[in-house]
């Protein structure tokens, strides 16, 4: 008998290659574009970190620093002031303490 002309071996599916065609771009070009905009990011944080670095400006606000510290002299002085006047064999804090408190203290010493 002859060869059967009605039968066909099924097709494979061909195997594509691992290059995209010619005319797609490649992925290591479009990694090029973003690794410009990474490194342009970056240069502009570099030159702001020179800029204050240059500068002499502060950064943080010294307003709520000035407050503490103000805080804090007033609270000392006025524990000081109250152990003057336990001292006197008082439980009221007189004027005539705190400013006791300050002679000792001394005018140079802040916190003391």
């Amino acid at each position: 008998m002859g060869p059967r002309r009605g039968r066909r071996k099924p097709e494979t599916p061909k195997r594509r290659s691992a290059s995209p065609p010619r005319g797609t771009p490649r992925r290591e070009a479009s990694l090029g574009s973003s690794s410009r905009q990474h490194s342009r990011r970056r240069i502009g944080w570099i030159k702001e970190i020179r800029n204050l670095q240059k500068s002499t400006d502060l950064l943080i606000r010294k307003y709520p620093f000035s407050r503490q510290a103000a805080e804090a002299f007033l609270v000392h002085l006025f524990q000081d002031a109250y152990l003057l006047s336990l001292h006197a064999g008082r439980v009221t804090l007189f004027p005539k303490d705190v400013q006791l408190a300050r002679r000792i203290r001394g005018i140079e010493e802040g916190l003391g």
